[in-house]
């Protein structure tokens, strides 16, 4: 008989139909009650074993044993759950070491040592909740730009380019460590290499995405990202996802809607898929809550939090109102701030997530930035000191959505390149949009994680991808 999903049995709650379900044993009671769980969802389904099953059998059914199971769908005669399964075969598929099985502690294990056992922690509720709510996202992502008619594009892994113009990239090299070739200047020289030239794990799709978009009118990328910032934070990671839209003919406006409209469908699609999850999700914040002290303690539960963001119609500012309103603040009039306020600053963590939290009380648009602090792609105001950029803040994160019309114009292109001291020979590619027929555009990218950390309301963000890359760590 094919397998049923757990996820099914509990959603119909019909009765008296045989099943098969496999799954891995969550706790097993009186040699009688298993909590069966197969990951489709967050309930268990019990069922109930005869007393006289083989005693070995019985032996090995222990916390993290996997099970197939044929058997009844009956009503349950226990509180809790409205159906349960009568077995009539319990077949053992994989026995587990009760001692040694990490997941069988008694108090719920922190996510600091979840963390060091990655390869185990699906198979908690937490993690089975985040990791079905970051498919779900996933998921809606594609939905979302599909039904509007963009086109995917898969842009490069390895690249030759820094898109952002940090410098924090990983390079790509077959050449040897210990002895690379080099040249008449004793410089390693990358002609050798297997490229034939130096290259490096992308931070970002978007100069290739907007060639997309000189074609396509209106694509998207998704795919990993990687950042060599020695960061500890719970806020970065060494290897990240991003979305990142890019569409011809569009404005600074155009892509605040965009950007708008595109978080507010991915939160409602999770609330309309994953209420479960996000129940869980939000009780255990709630539990988690209560050991803050009272003014630490967050106003909005997770979902009434992530209704009040779908609700609600973003604040939109400009980079100097918000500098402004920093100035203003009894934070920093109160030297509340650990890091400086004024214009030209790049506004750190606390400064968003002050204006999101504690002025607005709502996720925020900030737009108009210096432009010594922005990209040499971002279009350049009249006014000669600003870009047309745009960030979106959100409660608990900061930043979650970073973006702004492109600069279309190749004169003013080239001059911002030869400031910032970019080779145009290196980048004569992206140059050529604005020869061949340019036009305005603009895009934005968001961070896969740090959505998947807003909506799940989980603190860090190595605890929203399945194997967290960061500085001294890459296990699994």
């Amino acid at each position: 008989m094919a397998r049923t999903k757990i996820k099914d049995i509990l959603a119909s709650e019909k009765t008296d139909y045989p099943v098969t379900v496999k799954g891995w044993v969550r706790s097993f009671r009186n040699n009688q009650f298993i909590a069966l769980n197969d990951g489709s969802c967050m309930g268990n389904i019990q069922v109930v074993i005869d007393l006289d099953t083989d005693a070995e059998l019985v032996k090995n059914i222990t916390t993290g044993a996997s099970l197939s199971i044929n058997g009844q769908v009956v009503a349950s005669q226990g509180k809790g759950q409205k159906v349960e399964i009568k077995a009539t075969d319990v077949e053992l598929l994989g026995a587990c070491d009760a001692e040694k099985y990490p997941l069988q502690l008694k108090n719920r294990p922190s996510l600091e040592y979840l963390r060091e056992i990655a390869h185990l922690r699906f198979r908690t509720n937490t993690f089975g909740a985040v990791f079905r709510v970051r498919h779900s996202l996933a998921f809606a992502i594609h939905k979302f730009f599909n039904d509007k008619g963009f086109v995917y594009l898969h842009t490069p892994i390895v690249t030759a380019s820094d898109a952002e113009g940090a410098g924090e990239m990983f390079r790509v090299t077959t050449l040897p460590f210990d002895n690379p070739p080099r040249d008449e200047n004793g410089a390693i020289n990358f002609k050798e290499d297997f490229f034939g030239r130096s290259t490096n794990l992308t931070v970002s799709g978007q100069l290739e995405a907007e060639l997309g978009a000189m074609a396509f009118s209106e694509v998207y990328t998704f795919g990993p990202t990687f950042r060599a910032e020695n960061s500890n934070t719970a806020r970065h990671l060494a290897e990240f996802w991003m979305i990142e839209p890019e569409v011809a003919f569009n404005d600074i406006v155009d892509n605040m809607d965009l950007a708008e409209e595109f978080i507010q469908y991915l939160i409602k699609y999770v609330l309309d898929n994953n209420r479960e999850d996000l129940d869980f999700l939000a009780q255990r914040l709630v539990d988690e809550e209560k050991q803050k002290p009272q003014n630490e303690r967050s106003e909005m539960g997770l979902v009434e939090k992530l209704e009040f963001v779908l609700n609600n119609k973003f604040e939109r500012i400009t980079y100097t109102e918000a500098i402004d309103i920093l100035l203003q603040s009894p934070a920093y009039k109160k030297k509340k701030f650990q890091y400086e306020v004024s214009w030209g600053i790049d506004m750190q963590s606390e400064h968003e997530r002050y204006l999101v939290e504690k002025h607005f009380k709502k996720p925020v648009i900030v737009t108009n930035y210096p432009k010594d602090i922005k990209a040499f792609y971002m279009r350049q105001n009249d006014d000669g000191k600003t870009v047309a950029a745009m960030d979106i803040l959100a409660p608990g994160i900061g930043e979650i959505v970073g973006g702004s019309q492109r600069e279309e114009r190749l004169e003013k292109l080239q001059q911002r390149m030869a400031e910032m001291h970019i080779p145009e020979e290196e980048l004569y590619w992206y140059l050529d949009t604005r020869r061949f027929g340019t036009v305005p555009h603009a895009g934005f990218g968001l961070g896969f994680e740090r959505m998947v950390l807003f909506v799940t309301g989980m603190t860090n963000i190595r605890d929203v991808i399945p194997f967290p890359r960061t500085p001294k760590n890459a296990e699994f």
